[in-house]
């Protein structure tokens, strides 16, 4: 098994960037395929923090970093992303980072909708603002730029025009300021000779690299819970964060995906509005919430915390494809002296094993708990199962069980080391 590809299993922020960084070490190319730079991944390696958002994770290891089509990329954000891992010695070059010709682009308009969008909603989604949703609307809605556009001049100048003559007629009904399309092009073609020398064909890459034998971590943003398919409707992502995606988002065939690494942590935590059964909004959500520093890499923002809802795991590990979990931040709950895990929901009288589709019956859903023992030993730092309180090694044997899949790796700290490694997920037993 050459490949591997990692995919959050909850609503994000599980941890999955530390987890592509330790596989980045056996690999020779980590490759995004969804998502933008709405979504944070933040490694700490010998004390240095490096928050990454559109850029590989691969890149802090020095491996071949491909940001693919299905990716929507806003030439600022990557740039200014660049400049400051470049800032922290991490060197960003066309050597080391390709971009997909065809990805689309975030442009200034977008993030301008995004906000009006969200203003006019009854109810918000929780956006980060960043323009992602709107872009990909232009790009389904067959009107978006892309990487390659930036290229030709008089191409992109069309395409722009067209772009702004659709949704300035959008900012007119509103009565809010249209906008102009002298300044955006100028803007765009004074960024094109920074962003074209990384630009190319990423699935051509991965064609390439598979006929040589090579390992490639295809790391996805977002999580299950936030497919625009499958996550809790409308509150979700708009690209497609299951395996599936990697295919469609890099260009590389199905049948050479590989294995699929599901992260979760041993609690769960949702950003901005939507479902969460077992959610804890008291002291126990606000100590999870400070224990596990949970605020948005990118955003700042506190995160909701709850109970691990097993259920939505199990059911995320069917539709996603995923073969085996990585269980992160399981220090968090070091001291607790019981853990509650959701193992299905009382909705309406009736057991359910899997979360209701309707949005409403999600809410009025009530999870059904199963108890563990907690533990008094910290297991920060502990680098091997042996070594594990039995109580911890109970809860994630008790989670594969109810899961229906193996633990492949579990995470005890914020270092890239702090990982205990069960099975190698490139397929083959650890050994290491």
């Amino acid at each position: 098994m050459s490949n591997v590809v990692v995919v959050g299993a909850q609503w994000g922020d599980e941890g999955k960037g530390r987890i592509v960084d330790w596989l980045a070490e056996r690999a020779d190319i980590v490759a995004r395929y969804n998502g933008g730079h709405n979504a944070g991944h933040t490694l700490v390696v010998d004390g240095k923090t490096y928050k990454l958002a559109l850029l590989p994770s691969g890149v802090v290891r020095g491996k071949l970093g491909l940001i693919g089509n299905g990716v929507a990329v806003d030439p600022e954000a990557l740039l200014a992303e660049i400049g400051r891992m470049q800032a922290l010695g991490v060197e960003v070059t066309p050597q080391t980072l390709r971009v997909a010709e065809t990805a689309t682009l975030v442009l200034p308009i977008h993030r301008a909708i995004d906000a009006a969008q969200e203003g006019l909603r009854a109810k918000p989604i929780g956006t980060t603002l960043r323009g992602i949703g709107p872009a990909y609307e232009d790009k389904v809605g067959r009107r978006g730029l892309r990487v390659c556009d930036l290229g030709e001049p008089e191409l992109l100048a069309d395409k722009l025009e067209q772009l702004l003559r659709h949704h300035n007629a959008w900012f007119r009904g509103l009565g809010l300021e249209p906008f102009a399309l002298e300044p955006m092009l100028q803007g765009l073609l004074a960024l094109a000779p920074r962003i074209l020398p990384f630009a190319g064909p990423v699935w051509h890459l991965l064609d390439r690299a598979h006929a040589d034998g090579r390992r490639t971590v295809f790391e996805g943003s977002q999580a299950v819970m936030l497919d625009v398919d499958w996550g809790s409707y409308p509150f979700v992502t708009s690209s497609t964060t299951i395996a599936a995606g990697a295919a469609t988002g890099t260009g590389v065939s199905p049948a050479r995906i590989g294995r699929v690494l599901g992260v979760s942590k041993v609690y769960a935590t949702r950003v901005g509005e939507g479902p969460f059964p077992t959610e804890q909004a008291g002291g126990l959500g606000e100590l999870l919430r400070e224990r596990g520093r949970e605020f948005g890499v990118n955003t700042g923002r506190p995160r909701r915390c709850g109970w691990l809802d097993a259920a939505l795991l199990r059911q995320g590990v069917k539709v996603a494809g995923i073969d085996a979990l990585a269980l992160t931040k399981i220090d968090v709950l070091d001291g607790f002296e019981a853990i509650d895990v959701c193992v299905g929901y009382e909705l309406d009288g009736q057991r359910l094993d899997h979360a209701p589709a309707s949005l409403a019956a999600q809410r009025r859903a009530v999870p059904v708990y199963r108890r563990f023992a907690g533990w008094e030993q910290p297991t920060q730092g502990v680098r091997s199962l042996d070594r594990l309180p039995a109580q911890a090694l109970a809860l994630v044997r008790g989670i594969e069980e109810i899961v229906g899949v193996p633990v492949d790796i579990v995470t005890t700290g914020p270092e890239r080391d702090d990982t205990i490694v069960i099975r190698d997920p490139f397929g083959h037993p650890f050994a290491g």
